[in-house]
């Protein structure tokens, strides 16, 4: 009989933020996948869970597919758990589990923390309409251009940010959405547990310590490029708080023509003045 794969949340911060099912998931399996043993070692412990623990990461998840499926082809019930939360958000694991179901074996998710819906429901914006965004990626034209997708939606947004990238991405992250209420949540359900309220116009300066997530209000001045002009079009992102190289650039994608004509197009209304 073949085996079945439990897809268990564990705590985000505070290790009492696990659910019963879950540590009876743990005791009942026989394998945990885990990304850093030594690190899932430490919620072990504390509820004397002991069991065969193996690496999964973002580095051999392609590689460990085929001994995962033999285990579950012996028999063996395997956990997946992620370094803190729900895994597959913002971690590994969708290639597994995809390529599990493919081959019609059993997977169940054993629900529990995600520090992007904790922060939601914290922060006082808006939680009937939302888009996880989590990690931007690349340079900061990549991330940029990954926020484009992003700036138009009326919905919160939430933003996963890393401590080493913090102070830029949010500078990104303002630059490209312009002034609009956000709440940066920051070591979740710990001892230490801070919220730094802002708008994206004003960012204040923060030292970063641990792994931050920024929840962002939905696009609220949404524009009509078919009824103004393009420099009243430039003009509007300039008042959302973006400078006016960066809304060179949007204005020119929002309308589908390059930089050069925009640029162009308020040269000769200035010259007409």
């Amino acid at each position: 009989m073949r085996g079945k794969l439990y897809i268990v949340a564990t705590p985000i911060g505070n290790l009492k933020d696990i659910t019963f099912r879950a540590i009876e998931v743990l005791r009942y399996v026989d394998i945990i996948i885990c990304e850093n043993p030594l690190h899932s070692l430490k919620l072990l412990n504390e509820y004397e869970i002991k069991k065969n623990l193996q690496p999964f990461h973002k580095f051999n998840e392609k590689a460990s597919i085929n001994k995962i499926i033999n285990w579950l082809e012996e028999g063996k019930n395997i956990a997946l758990i992620s370094d803190a939360g729900t895994p597959l958000i913002s971690d590994p694991g969708y290639i597994l589990i995809s390529t599990l179901r493919d081959e019609g074996f059993e997977v169940t998710p054993v629900p529990g923390a995600c520090a992007g819906i904790n922060a939601l429901i914290a922060s006082g914006l808006n939680t009937e309409k939302f888009c996880f965004v989590g990690f931007l990626h690349g340079n900061k034209s990549k991330k940029t251009e990954e926020l484009n997708k992003y700036k138009e939606l009326e919905c919160t947004l939430i933003f996963y940010l890393a401590p080493h990238n913090l102070n830029e991405d949010l500078m990104i992250i303002a630059n490209c959405l312009g002034k609009r209420k956000a709440v940066l949540c920051n070591e979740l359900t710990k001892i230490h547990e801070k919220y730094f309220e802002f708008d994206l116009s004003n960012i204040p300066t923060i030292e970063p310590r641990g792994e931050y997530v920024l929840v962002v209000e939905g696009c609220n001045n949404k524009i009509d490029y078919a009824n103004i002009s393009i420099e009243e079009h430039l003009q509007k992102y300039v008042e959302m708080g973006i400078d006016e190289k960066t809304a060179l650039k949007m204005v020119a994608k929002d309308r589908g023509v390059s930089k050069s004509v925009i640029y162009k197009s308020i040269i000769d209304k200035k010259h007409e003045k």
